[in-house]
């Protein structure tokens, strides 16, 4: 029986993490649950999981959380310290998936305790990724990846040496707008950028898919996860996305892993490791899929992801002001401020304001480099 804390209960990550956890009572109990303010349904996650804590990041949900908890003798707790506060509970694996750089605190959390963290919130190494990589080494926390680019790579890595791979590859879906013209991309509207052609997933991580600033922020995910370097790491387009990952040896051969689009494949080998657990998706038929293709990225046209590539070589401070510029630029777009085509221009002007320097080396000097980061990009936003 495996304790597991889920941060993020409440989004798509952490409803297939519960609908597992549900086909396999016998093997996972569920400790403590987050949200950041969805007070009720975070309540509900409590109740019908038997958890022991359950926090809102939002301080006014508070009173809502403790309310629908009452009498339940389920502890209630709200802030971002809260939130950490239940990461660094005991348990077996903590399944990070928190949205966006408020997810970096609770990872340290976890990994402060040693605890397996299945990580779903790739701007915890993306922001911070030499901070985070250097505490897993120093606590001696695993760190499985949920992201199923990520976790096909660390299928297809498995009993391999790094020094023996010539290329990891990354696939994606190429988005709403792989077709579209780079005119017809900047005027796009959010209706349309949430249209993603096979995953349902929130309106942020929607929106870097649709401009491929979402698989940027995966190559830099993957530079420290796996310790490969830059010029190792490839985005292909694959439309299907049948193949999610694949590894290139020094031998020619390359192992893909492959399986439909479902979030809970993943998500299973994370919960299962080292062993499999049964999963619902449905099963790859490969006599009757008629073809899988693949593109190229084209840097003109989806300039989001050449900034995360040039992010990525330069180091530094560089990654994470280029997370948090986008994570402003995005909300402004969502919220009918700022054009489709403007987000790269935001996040290119804050990169060249702002994005030399060391990488942070504590959380305090994290937090004021984002803190920066996002004043300039709303400046930029205007």
């Amino acid at each position: 029986m495996r304790a597991l804390t889920i941060l993020g209960a409440t989004g798509s990550v952490g409803s297939s993490t519960l609908d597992l956890v549900a086909r396999h009572r016998d093997r996972f109990r569920v400790e403590a649950v987050t949200a950041n303010g969805q007070a009720a349904e975070l309540a509900r996650i409590a109740r019908a999981e038997g958890a022991r804590f359950a926090a809102v990041a939002d301080p006014a949900a508070y009173g809502a959380l403790k309310e629908a908890l009452a009498g339940s003798g389920i502890e209630a707790a709200a802030g971002p310290e809260a939130v950490a506060a239940a990461a660094a509970r005991a348990c077996d694996m903590v399944v990070a998936a928190v949205s966006g750089a408020a997810g970096v605190a609770p990872v340290l959390a976890a990994i402060g305790q040693g605890t397996t963290v299945a990580l779903a919130n790739k701007e915890s190494l993306v922001a911070a990724g030499d901070l985070v990589m250097a505490a897993a080494r120093r606590n001696g926390a695993r760190l499985l990846p949920v992201d199923s680019e990520h976790n096909a790579v660390f299928q297809a890595l498995a009993g391999s040496r790094m020094e023996d791979v010539e290329t990891v590859w990354l696939t994606a879906s190429g988005g709403p707008f792989r077709t579209w013209t780079a005119e017809a991309i900047a005027r796009a509207e959010p209706a349309d950028a949430l249209k993603h052609p096979n995953f349902a997933m929130g309106a942020k991580i929607t929106v870097d898919s649709a401009g491929l600033m979402n698989k940027g922020l995966e190559l830099i995910e993957a530079h420290h996860l796996f310790a490969i370097e830059p010029s190792r790491l490839k985005v292909l387009v694959h439309p299907q996305q049948i193949i999610h990952g694949m590894v290139g040896y020094r031998d020619g051969s390359v192992i893909a892993q492959l399986g439909t689009p479902d979030m809970r494949t993943p998500i299973a080998s994370c919960l299962g490791f080292p062993e499999r657990i049964d999963g619902p998706a449905q099963r790859l038929d490969l006599a009757r899929l008629a073809s899988l293709s693949f593109e190229e990225p084209d840097l003109v046209r989806f300039p989001a992801l050449r900034l995360a590539i040039e992010a990525m070589a330069a180091g530094g401070r560089a990654p994470c002001v280029l997370n948090a510029a986008n994570e402003v630029a995005v909300e402004a777009f969502l919220a009918g401020r700022l054009r489709f085509g403007d987000i790269a221009r935001v996040v290119e002007n804050v990169l060249a304001s702002h994005g030399s320097g060391p990488a942070a080396a504590t959380l305090d000097d994290l937090r004021f480099i984002d803190h920066v980061a996002r004043d300039r990009a709303r400046t930029s936003c205007i």
